[in-house]
């Protein structure tokens, strides 16, 4: 067997064994109709990869270098970026994610792990979150510009984070507790009933 530092290191182990400083970082697209018509709107994410807490970076209709450059900087900020607090952070290959976004990004002492191609696998947790919200929440919507689809998106996270439970951190909201209530059960409505939670009262 060879030595411990010339093993080679399969992904899942990697991820196992660095969750705690991994993110993921994502990018799709909603169509939003507007006063020119229907407009494709780009959604750029991260996740982190231990709790699964989701911080939408950015919506935009047209996500150019420069604007991708700034979302970086966001991104790595003394104060409150998420990927700050992390030393490694997967991309797909989106073309999106410029030379520029990764440099900066790795400047800020973020190492960027690039997926091979054509394996969402390598990113699931984020490609996970991905096709929840498209599946559960916009798939569903007509969105009327895009103030509407930022307002959707920002339910849709609180949802994630304080309802939704999470199976792969014990079944329990990212934020939130246990339903160990023993009363009536009540439910929660956001979006108009197109997101849905049943809780129980405290008895």
């Amino acid at each position: 067997m060879a030595p411990s530092p010339a093993r080679p290191t399969s992904w899942r182990t990697f991820v196992r064994a660095h969750a705690d400083v991994i993110a993921g970082a994502g990018l799709f697209t909603a169509d939003v109709w507007t006063a020119r018509g229907l407009v494709m709107h780009h959604v750029s994410f991260v996740i982190d990869r231990l709790t699964r807490a989701v911080e939408v970076a950015s919506i935009t209709p047209d996500p150019d270098g420069a604007f991708m450059a700034q979302i970086a900087r966001n991104l790595t900020e003394s104060f409150g970026g998420l990927v700050r607090r992390k030393r490694h952070l997967i991309l797909d290959r989106d073309t999106k994610f410029t030379v520029q976004f990764r440099a900066i990004l790795e400047h800020a002492g973020v190492r960027v792990v690039r997926t091979a191609h054509q394996a969402p696998n390598m990113n699931a947790v984020a490609q996970r979150w991905l096709q929840s919200v498209k599946r559960e929440c916009l798939h569903r919507l007509m969105l009327l510009g895009g103030d509407r689809l930022r307002r959707v998106l920002r339910h849709c996270v609180a949802h994630y984070h304080t309802e939704r439970p999470q199976q792969g951190i014990g079944t329990v909201p990212i934020d939130g507790k246990p339903d160990v209530g023993r009363g009536d059960v009540n439910g929660r409505e956001r979006i108009g009933g197109v997101l849905k939670q049943c809780h129980r009262a405290a008895a």
